[in-house]
């Protein structure tokens, strides 16, 4: 019993040293038992602030995407083909709270069909965008950490292959609940815009998540804003994916107006970067804008377009076509364009992964 004190003992010295706070308990309890008087008497360590950690799991190399081909498909509009009800202004981050099996079921679907990367529930969870319906700021830590979780637990229902989780995170915009991540067009400081990535990064970068998914990014300042939040994090990884809509993208452009390839090139100097790409585009622009990539960096690509339906936002209803195996025809295009890695975003499905993996395979393993 007295060494499975002392090793509790040494646990907590631990824990409390790593947070800094051995100091207090040592001067608040002087004459505590002999034991932690034992422990109290090592040399203390400087404390480590959660800022500081390097996590090895976090590194990724270009080897380790080497056989990484196919992404999942759209996450919220999958739930609400699952009867779940995203129509509020935090989208997936309600069923991620209120309803996790079905975030865990469409992780299982992306997998039976295919699916090498899974991206987490959590691109509309910030403490910002919490704050705003007067959620508190350890609620959304919270949440952003129950979507790894989540995604682990179906990684861990196919042990048989590898599967990385992207931890997906919107730009400042999605926390604005107004469109405007498809404008860039924000009434903020570059110092609020760096503090609103830190935040989410320092949360997640002691997660099980694999890399960090900055998704649909608007413009060439939010780009910049993202990389000085992850300074203090070398060794983790991301990938930076940008949103170029109608009317932008015929010009090479991002949703703001900067040129794809400018955001591409800035983005890919960062140390932590491991992939550059599109996604929330529609697909016809992909054979236009892949170019751009391949000539801003040598950074391997990751495209997720949607499923090239349109929103007839009078009518509230979606228009055009969506079919799978055309996304699937498409797929082969962008592999054989220099994708590396191909997926769906908005109004794609698992039969759209389906089809995508079919073309890896048909590409890639003959």
């Amino acid at each position: 019993m007295e060494r499975i004190q002392f090793a509790m003992l040494v646990v907590w010295y631990a824990i409390g040293e790593e947070r800094g706070v051995m100091a207090d308990v040592r001067r608040a309890m002087p004459n505590v038992d002999p034991v932690a008087n034992l422990i109290a008497d090592w040399p203390a360590q400087p404390a480590c602030e959660a800022e500081s950690y390097d996590l090895e799991m976090k590194i990724l190399r270009a080897e380790d995407f080497e056989n990484v081909r196919v992404l999942d498909g759209g996450m919220a509009s999958e739930l609400e083909f699952l009867g779940a009800d995203i129509s509020g202004p935090l989208w997936s981050a309600h069923v991620l709270e209120e309803q996790p099996e079905k975030v865990l079921a469409v992780h299982r679907a992306y997998l039976e069909a295919g699916a090498d990367v899974l991206l987490t529930a959590s691109y509309q969870v910030s403490r910002r965008g919490y704050a705003e319906f007067g959620l508190t700021a350890e609620r959304a830590d919270q949440a952003l950490l129950r979507s790894v979780e989540l995604a682990v637990e179906a990684r861990r229902e196919f042990a048989g292959r590898r599967t990385l989780i992207a931890a997906s995170l919107g730009p400042y915009g999605a926390a604005l609940h107004d469109g405007s991540e498809y404008r860039g067009d924000y009434d903020c400081s570059f110092a609020e815009l760096v503090a609103f990535h830190r935040e989410r990064i320092a949360v997640l970068a002691g997660s099980e998540a694999d890399l960090l998914a900055f998704e649909t990014l608007p413009s060439l300042e939010e780009v910049r804003a993202i990389g000085e939040a992850l300074e203090p994090w070398p060794g983790l990884a991301a990938w930076f994916c940008f949103n170029c809509p109608d009317g932008r993208a015929e010009e090479w452009q991002v949703a703001h107006g900067e040129l794809l390839r400018t955001c591409a090139a800035v983005a890919a100097g960062f140390p932590q970067t491991v992939a550059v790409g599109i996604n929330c585009t529609q697909p016809r622009w992909l054979p236009l804008l892949l170019p751009e990539l391949k000539a801003a960096s040598g950074k391997p690509i990751v495209v997720y377009p949607n499923s090239g339906e349109g929103w007839d936002a009078e009518r509230r209803c979606w228009t055009g076509s969506g079919d799978p195996e055309n996304f699937g025809t498409q797929a082969r295009a962008w592999f054989e364009a220099g994708a590396q890695m191909v997926g769906g975003c908005c109004r794609t499905r698992p039969e759209h992964i389906r089809q995508v993996a079919a073309v890896s395979g048909a590409l890639f393993l003959n």
